[in-house]
């Protein structure tokens, strides 16, 4: 099992901190949640129905019908291998860990980003992040489609997770969902805030979606997940102004970091990240101070995630200051 953000519990107990005082920095998901609005009874009383105006909410959001919901993006990242052919497998060297543990039966290349297009003749399949997690890379909608034709022309397959896409939705393949061998995977977990609800969507051709409905098995979502991401689709003014909020957050998020840490940080509106050669230093320094972020090993590395207030952004600036003497 692969160790991912957010395991705060697990955190108090190392440091003995108590849960309450901690700073959660670690995921990536929007600390200013989508407000689900209150749950009818029947949520939790009847079985889901697939009729329920979740696909209608879903197709309006992402510009195509060409959609099967899941319990999150998670669900099919890990059973799609089992239902795409091909022996030869190219991902980026640094991206979200879930996807090469998924293809790890495979024979798997990994290459930087402005090496994706060499590789793209010598492939089989294509899976990407966009915007990668964590670097914060993204790769235009144009270079996109020119890959996808690329490989379908030849049986090949392309596969792109858009789970950080959404506070920035310009370049989403989401659209052109349902061309052959294309599979996008959407999220409702970081930029509508609601992880825990395990919802998310995979956009592709229909004989892929009817194979992977078969295999996940009825009532991949529960009722009241069903009810909060039909209304957060839907809620188009909320999804407008949140947009604007977290552009402003994550600039400011990235200018907090230049200021008092060296190196240039990159990202997304919704995570900050920073190569730095004392990742584990200031993970274990932030640590003690009750602010956890995500460190990464290879290359050493750490992400930042959003504060969710003034209090927090000014317990994050105190905290980033007291460090840069330390780990400059």
């Amino acid at each position: 099992m692969l160790e991912h953000g957010g395991r705060l519990r697990a955190a108090a107990r190392q440091y003995g901190i108590a849960l309450a005082d901690w700073m959660d920095l670690s995921t990536g998901i929007n600390p200013l949640a989508y407000p689900v609005p209150p749950l009818p009874p029947e949520a939790w009383q009847r079985l889901p129905e697939d009729d329920d105006g979740l696909i209608d909410a879903a197709a309006a959001y992402y510009g195509t019908r060409e959609l099967l919901p899941v319990a999150g993006s998670q669900a099919a990242i890990q059973a799609l291998p089992a239902l795409i052919p091909g022996e030869r497998v190219t991902l980026l060297e640094t991206t979200y860990a879930e996807h090469p543990q998924a293809w790890r039966t495979r024979r798997l290349r990994r290459c930087a980003a402005d090496a994706v297009d060499a590789a793209i003749d010598d492939t089989d399949v294509l899976v990407l992040a966009n915007p990668n997690n964590p670097t914060g890379e993204r790769f235009g909608l144009a270079r996109l489609l020119d890959w996808h034709a690329r490989l379908a022309a030849r049986g090949g397959w392309l596969v792109v997770d858009e789970a950080f896409i959404d506070a920035d939705p310009a370049g989403s393949l989401a659209p052109h969902a349902g061309r052959p061998h294309l599979v996008v995977l959407r999220s409702l977990g970081k930029f509508f805030g609601l992880a825990g609800a395990r919802v998310g969507f995979v956009l592709a051709e229909a004989a892929l979606r009817e194979r992977l409905a078969e295999q996940l098995g009825p009532w991949a979502i529960s009722g009241p997940a069903r009810h909060a991401a039909r209304a957060a689709l839907a809620d188009t003014a909320w999804q407008q102004a949140a947009r604007q909020a977290l552009a402003e957050a994550g600039e400011r998020l990235a200018t907090l970091l230049r200021q008092h840490l060296p190196g240039t940080p990159q990202g997304t509106a919704l995570f900050q990240w920073l190569p730095h050669p004392q990742a584990a230093a200031l993970h274990e320094a932030l640590a003690r101070r009750a602010i956890l972020v995500r460190r990464f090993d290879t290359p050493a590395s750490l992400r930042f995630g959003l504060p969710a207030d003034e209090a927090q952004w000014r317990r994050l600036a105190e905290a980033l200051h007291d460090l840069k003497d330390t780990c400059s």
